[in-house]
C-alpha cells in the first residue's frame, strides 16, 4: 500500500486487492492444482482449475484435500473449484464465461496457449514459450561464461527459461568454441550457423526456422555474430522475450544489453535457470508470463492483484 495526501487534506491511498476469479487452464503436472489454488487463495481470488485428462484422477484426489482443508479452516469451499469434465467443451464455455471469470492465465504448450488466446473473451495471462538466448561478448570471461552456458543449456534443459541459442561474439568464438565440447560430451545436438561450422566438426547446420524453436530438450543453436547489436537484434527478432543473457566483462555491453533486450528478465553474467518464482524470492509461481500488461516474469502472490484507490475527506469539493 503507498499513499500521499492532496493539497486540500484528501487522503490517497492506493491498495492491493484481489483480482476476482481466475480460470487457471493447464495440461499434465498436477502440481500445478495444489500451486495454483494456494496462491490464488493467499492473493484474496477464487479459481476455477481446469486440468488436462492426463491426470485428472491426480487433481481429482488433490482437490479433495483442498476441499476438506477449506472446512476445516472455516472458509467457503466454492472459493477453489476444479472442472472435473475433461472434454474441449468445458474449455469452450470457461473462455467465454465473462460475466464470471475476470481472468484466464493458460499454462501448457504453444498449441494450448494459442488456442485459448484465440477463443477468450476474457483477459489472457500468457505463459508463453522460452526461446532464451546467452550472449558471449568479446569481454567475456570464457571460463565463466562456459560455465553459465553449459549449466543454461544442460542443468535442467526440458524448462522455459532453459537456453535454446547460443550467440557468440566472432572476436572470441575461435578460442570459445572449441572449449564448449563439454556440451556435446553431456549429449547435447548443436546446430551451427556457417562460421560455427567451420570452428567445430561434425555439427549440424541451423536452418532458419531453428532460432525460433523452444526445443525443451538436449538441442543447442550456436551463432557467430559481428557485434553486440547483432546479437541484440537476434534476440528481437527470434527471442520470446522470457529471459536472455549476456557474459560480459565491458559495464558499457552488460548496460547497453540490458536497455535493449525486451525480455521479462535479462541476466549479466548469470545462468538464465534462474527465472523462477522460488529463485526469485516468491515461493511458488503460478507461472511465468511474457506479456507486458499485467505482469511479466514470474508470478507471485502479488502478481495476481490489482489495485484500487481508496480516498479519505472530510466534505471536499472540488472547484
Amino acid at each position: 500500500m503507498s499513499g500521499q495526501t492532496s493539497p486540500n487534506g484528501l487522503q490517497i491511498q492506493k491498495v492491493r486487492v484481489p483480482l476476482g476469479v481466475i480460470a487457471i487452464i493447464y495440461e499434465s503436472r498436477p502440481n500445478v492444482t495444489a500451486d495454483a489454488a494456494s496462491l490464488c487463495l493467499k492473493a484474496g481470488n477464487a479459481v476455477i482449475l481446469r486440468g488436462g485428462k492426463e491426470s485428472i484422477h491426480s487433481n481429482i484426489a488433490i482437490y479433495k484435500v483442498l476441499m476438506s482443508a477449506l472446512e476445516k479452516a472455516g472458509l467457503d469451499a466454492r472459493c477453489i473449484q476444479l472442472v472435473e469434465v475433461t472434454g474441449r467443451e468445458a474449455i469452450d464455455y470457461l473462455l467465454t464465461a465473462d460475466q464470471y471469470i475476470d481472468v484466464v492465465i493458460p499454462r501448457g504448450g504453444e498449441a494450448l496457449i494459442r488456442a485459448v488466446v484465440e477463443k477468450s473473451t476474457i483477459p489472457v495471462i500468457k505463459h508463453y514459450k522460452g526461446v532464451c538466448h546467452t550472449f558471449v561478448d568479446e569481454f567475456a570471461n570464457l571460463t565463466m561464461a562456459g560455465e553459465i552456458c553449459y549449466n543454461a543449456k544442460v542443468q535442467r534443459p526440458a524448462t522455459c527459461n532453459a537456453m535454446e541459442t547460443m550467440l557468440v561474439h566472432e572476436k572470441i568464438a575461435s578460442i570459445f568454441l572449441p572449449d564448449m565440447a563439454k556440451l556435446s560430451d553431456s549429449g547435447v545436438e548443436i546446430r551451427g550457423c556457417d562460421r560455427t561450422i567451420r570452428i567445430l566438426d561434425n555439427i549440424k547446420h541451423a536452418v532458419e526456422d531453428d532460432y525460433y524453436n523452444e526445443y525443451l530438450d538436449l538441442i543447442l543453436n550456436v551463432k557467430v555474430v559481428k557485434t553486440l547489436d547483432d546479437a541484440i537484434n537476434h534476440i528481437s527478432t527470434y527471442g520470446s522475450h522470457h529471459s536472455d543473457a549476456i557474459v560480459t566483462d565491458n559495464i558499457n555491453s552488460a548496460m547497453k544489453f540490458a536497455q535493449a533486450v525486451d525480455s521479462a528478465a535479462v541476466y549479466i553474467n548469470a545462468s538464465t535457470r534462474f527465472t523462477d518464482g522460488y529463485e526469485f524470492g516468491m515461493g511458488a509461481e503460478i507461472g511465468i508470463s511474457t506479456d507486458k500488461l499485467h505482469a511479466r516474469g514470474p508470478m507471485g502472490i502479488e502478481e495476481l492483484t490489482t489495485y484500487k484507490f481508496v480516498v479519505f475527506g472530510n466534505g471536499q469539493l472540488r472547484k
